[in-house]
């Protein structure tokens, strides 16, 4: 398949893709609003000739956020634009950056939205976070001469035989891109075997290490478990949980509140049009549900905390004890393990971790990650982190190590998105 072929399919496709969309609207209201952005109408004013940052979701804008904002320090006279392609994404967007940065959605990856968009930012850089490659997008930036960077990329073995099979439409659309900064050799090695110039590939690493955290964030969570009065008491987080797991963690918690009765889990699901089936789910259980939505405080029957809200993960990580990462008992590839890393939790996580292989290894084999397959294997495990001090700070202390020893891989990034920037002046 070649580009034309791919945009004609596109093209028509585009009414199925809207009656998609509005059926998800169905379990998401929010994903009714704004439709005129996904076919580059109606969108909003916004200042040309800075650097467009692309994040599909939730994931990609925790990653982009520390290179935001050192775009911002190095370039504040540049305007940045973020956009994205879920509810959630912009959600997130707006609770880190506010009104610093300009938002809208991704329009479509047709040739006329994606110039219309082009036509009213006029960036100098794109960057495009991770592996979110739309051919459209990345040739009408070529056609204006505007250099496009695939920043913090990744590209599992999987992925790379999917492209593979679209060598027509894969290998040229590398070939417009101006820097592909992946985060391992391996990785590097996929994208030059798909036909990405050598000269424009470049091992960075991973950009997630250099995340910071603000001290304001477990100083102001202490003080939330003291209003709680659960200073003492065990509680532990299953984020950005999927179907599927939400009852496999609801019977670890069970299991738990036989030797641990005053046990609390926050139960974060990953999408909120899941909240209102969770919250059901849990109270259908007969698990004392309150909603962080309500700031609703869990009394000491509470036993779950559904962590309902948008925007505040890295808060609701740091009020727990022990971390359980979701999207990896079931084959979804699971999330960031980095961030209750960097708060100083254990991490625990399920088996399917195909998104974050590297960063799982090395936090495997410091001994800052423990993977477990089943309910009794996750409730075992974070009854001993709650009861034995040693593996709870032998497992911290690892996490800081691991983030420790891979940072720096920002200041790479930043050096190469500096120097094409100095190209455009």
């Amino acid at each position: 398949m070649n580009r034309t072929l791919y945009t004609l399919l596109f093209n028509l496709s585009l009414p199925l893709i809207l009656v998609r969309l509005l059926w998800r609207a169905r379990r998401a209201p929010a994903y009714s609003k704004r439709i005129g952005e996904r076919l580059a109408l109606g969108l909003p004013t916004m200042q040309p000739g800075g650097i467009w940052v692309h994040a599909v979701s939730v994931g990609e804008s925790i990653a982009a956020a520390p290179m935001i904002r050192a775009l911002k320090a190095r370039h504040p006279d540049l305007p940045i634009t973020v956009t994205c392609m879920t509810p959630t994404g912009s959600e997130r967007i707006r609770a880190l950056f506010g009104d610093t940065v300009q938002h809208c959605y991704l329009p479509y990856d047709l040739p006329w939205a994606a110039a219309r968009l082009l036509d009213r930012l006029r960036p100098r850089l794109a960057i495009v976070m991770e592996t979110e490659l739309w051919p459209n997008h990345i040739h009408q930036c070529a056609r204006r001469g505007i250099p496009v960077v695939l920043a913090n990329a990744r590209l599992s073995e999987r992925s790379a035989r999917g492209y593979a099979r679209l060598g027509r439409l894969t290998a040229p659309m590398l070939a417009e891109l101006s820097l592909i900064a992946v985060q391992t050799e391996a990785e590097a090695t996929r994208f030059r075997q798909l036909g990405a110039p050598e000269a424009v590939v470049q091992v960075t690493g991973s950009i997630k290490f250099d995340l910071s955290i603000d001290p304001a964030v477990p100083t102001r969570a202490a003080q939330l478990r003291q209003q709680w009065g659960a200073e003492t008491r065990p509680v532990w987080i299953g984020a950005s949980t999927h179907t599927g797991e939400d009852e496999i963690l609801l019977a670890a918690h069970r299991q738990l509140l036989v030797d641990h009765p005053g046990a609390l889990l926050i139960l974060v699901p990953r999408h909120p049009e899941r909240f209102a089936s969770v919250l059901e789910l849990c109270r259908k259980q007969g698990f004392v549900t309150v909603r962080r939505s309500l700031d609703e405080a869990p009394a000491n029957e509470t036993q779950v905390l559904l962590g309902d809200t948008m925007g505040e993960l890295l808060f609701l990580f740091a009020l727990a004890d022990v971390a359980f990462v979701g999207g990896s008992l079931v084959p979804t590839g699971g999330h960031n393990l980095l961030e209750p890393a960097a708060l100083g939790k254990p991490v625990l996580t399920g088996p399917y971790l195909f998104n974050f292989l590297d960063i799982a290894a090395q936090m495997r084999d410091a001994g800052a990650l423990v993977e477990i397959n089943s309910a009794p294997e996750l409730a075992e495990q974070v009854a001993i982190f709650w009861t034995d001090p040693a593996p709870a700070e032998q497992a911290r202390a690892a996490g800081y190590a691991v983030l420790r020893n891979n940072q720096g891989a920002l200041d790479r990034l930043l050096a190469g998105l500096d120097a094409l920037l100095s190209t455009q002046r």
